[in-house]
């Protein structure tokens, strides 16, 4: 395992520089969630009510349960950070999905630092990713399946990738498909993309080229802690540097249990409020093209009336693999299947992993309107839950900062589920900080944002949003797709 760094010069999302990434090796962190007691060395803590003394707070455990973090949050003191701040800021960001990625890119451009702290082993891009089975090679994404942009910001890193080459817009056709066979097409006029060769090099490309921001993966940071004035991340008892503001741009279990001791309950009230989804994926390979109906040539199709399938799509076509090569497909289960055959993602049973393959299967001969037995065996296949796919509600704010704890937060979960939500929520973000920045920390109450925000539920299909898109006779509710977080 290396630990990489990557150096961009500084430019921004509007539009977005991207040349060579240099890179060097640093240490690694160990996988590992948990919590620990922070030192507010640095930090005042406001006084509580009934004491003048801070309360401590209690070291969290790995194996705890989500409500349990979040409970012991609540007993925090809030961190207020007093000393000024630094000539020179720099920002942590925990999260190398689209939107942490967007955010580091746009703080560049407006002149500051900052490091990215991934967990991928592969590649950076949260569910914004790629998966390439060799020596074939079989090609999958296995998460965002295509997106749509309806807002100038955005557009402006699609047309930036669009002059590169790295995405076109999608022509093929796509629908909703009942049980039973019956297809019936999307006609919308918006153009759909998706990467050139898959989703996970767009988000490669978005730390083309600069000076001023690291990345450092495989790394889980597992205790953020205030100290003398400034964050200090680490994992497995290592630092891994110390940084005037932290946004966390990922969210699930992990984050919570970052957040269960970190001084920040705000923040973490918030965090807790999301619900979040889980699907399940599956990657199948056939020799032979599906028998799909004559007026049934689509390319990939929402699926209705069959629990065990949300989705399906044909990456072969999609990314016009080779003729002659092995036709790879993606499956989505629906969100109400991946809640009733959830199990730990990390450590899937293989009896759990065999039945969902069957039952998914099983699933597109029903929505193909195929007897029992009637698609072919697939020649490889492989299954992943996505634990936290998608939110279910959204406070439909673009970021969240604590400028007392010099914290936030970013994701598409704020705004709805779309990469062009992830993009939008990493840049308004980056553009927020820079601002408390500029200032100098003073009136830090008038930088406060979505603190107090409640949460509406979030309506669409089961693989998410996709804005702009318009279903007319099709029940597919203007829809975004597994997507980043």
């Amino acid at each position: 395992m290396v630990t990489t760094t990557t150096t961009l010069l500084p430019r921004s999302i509007s539009p977005l520089p991207f040349p060579n990434p240099k890179r060097t090796n640093l240490r690694l962190a160990s996988p590992l969630c948990s919590s620990s007691k922070p030192s507010n060395n640095g930090a005042s803590p406001p006084p509580n009510k009934n004491s003048t003394r801070s309360t401590k707070r209690r070291r969290g455990s790995y194996g705890g349960s989500r409500r349990s973090a979040i409970k012991k949050s609540f007993t925090q003191e809030q961190v207020t950070f007093t000393t000024p701040l630094s000539d020179d800021p720099v920002v942590g960001i925990i999260g190398g999905g689209v939107s942490g990625l967007v955010c580091a890119a746009t703080l560049e451009e407006r002149g500051l630092r900052s490091t990215v702290f991934d967990t991928g082993m592969h590649g950076l891009g949260g569910r914004m990713t790629t998966r390439v089975i060799h020596p074939q090679p079989l090609l999958f994404d296995h998460a965002a399946q295509f997106f749509t942009c309806t807002d100038k910001r955005f557009q402006k890193l699609v047309d930036r990738w669009l002059d590169k080459g790295l995405v076109r817009e999608w022509k093929g056709k796509i629908g909703q498909l009942e049980a039973g066979g019956k297809f019936t097409p999307i006609l919308d006029p918006k153009p759909r993309y998706v990467g050139v060769n898959g989703m996970r090099f767009l988000a490669d490309s978005i730390l083309g080229q600069s000076k001023m921001i690291d990345v450092v993966r495989p790394c889980w940071i597992s205790k953020i802690e205030p100290f003398n004035g400034m964050w200090h991340l680490s994992g497995k008892e290592q630092l891994h540097g110390q940084f005037d503001a932290i946004v966390i741009a990922h969210n699930g279990k992990c984050a919570n249990r970052l957040l269960s001791s970190s001084g920040l309950p705000v923040l973490t009230r918030q965090m807790k409020r999301l619900e979040l989804s889980a699907i399940w994926a599956l990657l199948a390979a056939f020799n032979d093209p599906l028998p799909l109906q004559r007026n049934m040539h689509f390319e990939g199709a929402f699926v209705k009336g069959v629990e065990s399938l949300s989705w399906m799509g044909n990456n072969s076509s999609k990314l016009q693999l080779k003729s002659g090569t092995p036709h790879c497909w993606t499956f989505f289960s629906t969100s109400a299947y991946g809640k009733r055959n959830k199990v730990p993602q990390e450590n899937i049973p293989n009896a759990t992993a065999e039945k969902v393959k069957e039952e998914m299967l099983q699933g597109a001969e029903l929505a193909l309107g195929l007897p029992k037995g009637g698609l072919q065996k697939p020649l490889y296949t492989r299954v992943q839950l996505w634990g936290a796919a998608l939110p279910k509600n959204t406070p439909s704010v673009p970021c969240i900062f604590d400028p007392l704890g010099r914290a936030g937060i970013c994701g598409d979960w704020l705004l709805g589920s779309s990469v062009e939500s992830a993009a939008l929520s990493g840049m308004a973000f980056a553009n927020h900080i820079a601002d408390y920045f500029e200032n100098g920390g003073s009136n830090p109450n008038q930088f406060a944002i979505g603190l107090e925000e409640t949460f509406q539920e979030v309506h669409g299909h089961d693989i998410g949003q996709f804005p702009g898109m318009n279903s007319q006779k099709v029940d597919v509710d203007e829809s975004q797709m597994v997507l980043t977080s």
